[in-house]
């Protein structure tokens, strides 16, 4: 039953939450609890990505955010991933009708960071309105 596994995603996004940010974590419990779950999957999906850039050094990071974008876009299509993480993102996405785009900006920003540049909000303005055309 896919309900067990939805389950499990977000135990998994709420475990990833308190791995990395113990801080953010306790700031949750301040919210109400019909949107913990929610939360946890969105900063689960973010973590995941800005892992990928700020600590596989010895692996592809281009390649792995590019794979892991497309994931994601293919569970928000399909609603399901193998990925926990992702799992609980697309759920979390279809629930709340978040905007594709927004989803997109923050990839974009991720893929901007693989690089050393200094950023200037007209040059975040011009990778972004390129990157939608």
């Amino acid at each position: 039953m896919k309900q067990k596994f939805d389950e499990l995603s977000y135990q998994v996004s709420r475990s990833t939450t308190r791995q990395y940010s113990t801080s953010f974590s306790i700031g949750i419990l301040a919210l109400q609890p019909s949107i913990r779950q929610a939360i946890y999957a969105i900063y689960g999906f973010v973590r995941l990505a800005d892992e990928i850039v700020d600590s596989f050094h010895n692996y592809d990071k281009s390649l792995l955010l590019q794979r892991f974008k497309q994931e994601a876009v293919q569970a928000i299509n399909e609603g399901i991933s193998l990925n926990p993480v992702i799992n609980a993102f697309q759920q979390t996405v279809t629930r709340y009708n978040i905007d594709l785009a927004l989803i997109d900006q923050f990839l974009i920003s991720m893929e901007m960071d693989l690089g050393k540049m200094s950023y200037n909000s007209e040059l975040y303005k011009n990778i972004s309105s390129d990157r939608q055309k």
